[in-house]
């Protein structure tokens, strides 16, 4: 495969995951806009721009910190390129590059939520139900994803695509539970502790595997340890580099020995590591730590498949 076309197939799921992870993101701190605010300082909202680091951008554009300013942001702006509408606009320019390497079905459905996100900015953030928009965002990636696995041959265009997916995942959880871990404890308040914990499980979809797998209410040290070491949860990080690992192991070739490297170690810290452990280093420096990781991986499946040689 050129490497060319890997880039484009990695890039394409990369940006419609990301699409995905921000609408979640939005959704939760929409929400948790709706409650009384207690925090003078307005954590919860600085917490999406902190987790995409846009923050400068933000103030340089907008000023003040609001729910309606942050929708503009991240919604349908066209000139952030962290927004849903920039990365389902670059998830089908990147498809549309490849169109001969996936299937009809999952182009017409990228295409399709494009075409739609189109519409939808052109009547305006002011006509936008954002509840009914986070759940159609997150419906149009689980279907261009069922199209892709359901419909694409099982070679190295597939785990191109699926490692795309695995590397944004993995970056965002780590990402959001750093943010959200810093923010959650340095308010005292039980029952909005609460509701931060439970928010921030819905947040990756991992709300109702917390409460088959616990059976308990959430804490810091189970939420932590059901998004870093449970591999039983699909946006886990171990899930994640279990995931990266196994793909890499299957991509053709002696080009990927640094970035199958890498991951193995990753994933043996995670499969082998304790939430004791975890919290005994500093969650927020393992988190860190974590994130410098995966992007030396990130940059290393870049230097190994996708750059021209």
């Amino acid at each position: 495969m050129l490497s060319s076309t890997a880039s484009e197939l990695y890039w394409m799921s990369r940006y419609l995951e990301r699409a995905e992870n921000t609408a979640r993101m939005l959704d939760v701190t929409y929400s948790m806009s709706l409650m009384p605010q207690l925090d003078s300082d307005n954590s919860e909202l600085i917490a999406p721009l902190t987790i995409t680091g846009t923050h400068e951008p933000f103030i340089e554009r907008y000023g003040a910190i609001s729910m309606n300013n942050l929708l503009e942001f991240f919604l349908l702006d066209d000139k952030n390129p962290s927004s849903i509408f920039c990365c389902i606009r670059s998830a089908r320019d990147n498809a549309h590059a490849v169109k001969g390497r996936i299937s009809g079905e999952v182009w017409e459905s990228l295409n399709t939520t494009w075409l739609e996100i189109k519409a939808l900015r052109k009547r305006g953030i002011a006509n936008l139900d954002t509840v009914a928009f986070f759940d159609w965002v997150k419906e149009r990636s689980h279907q261009v994803r069922g199209a892709t696995f359901g419909t694409i041959l099982r070679s190295d265009t597939l785990r191109f695509i699926r490692l795309g997916t695995f590397i944004e995942r993995a970056d965002n959880t780590a990402r959001i539970l750093d943010v959200k871990y810093q923010v959650m404890t340095e308010n005292e308040d039980p029952v909005r502790e609460f509701y931060r914990w439970n928010a921030l499980l819905r947040s990756v979809g991992a709300y109702e595997a917390f409460k088959e797998l616990y059976k308990q209410s959430p804490s810091r040290d189970l939420v932590a340890e059901l998004l870093i070491l449970r591999n039983e949860v699909p946006r886990s990080l171990r899930a994640s580099v279990e995931e990266v690992e196994q793909l890499l192991g299957k991509i053709e070739g002696d080009a990927g020995r640094e970035p199958r490297l890498l991951t193995a170690v990753q994933h043996a810290r995670l499969r082998f590591g304790t939430i004791t452990d975890l919290f005994a280093a500093g969650l927020h420096n393992y988190l860190e730590e974590f994130l410098r990781d995966i992007n030396a991986i990130a940059d290393s499946i870049h230097r190994a498949y996708l750059e021209a040689s």
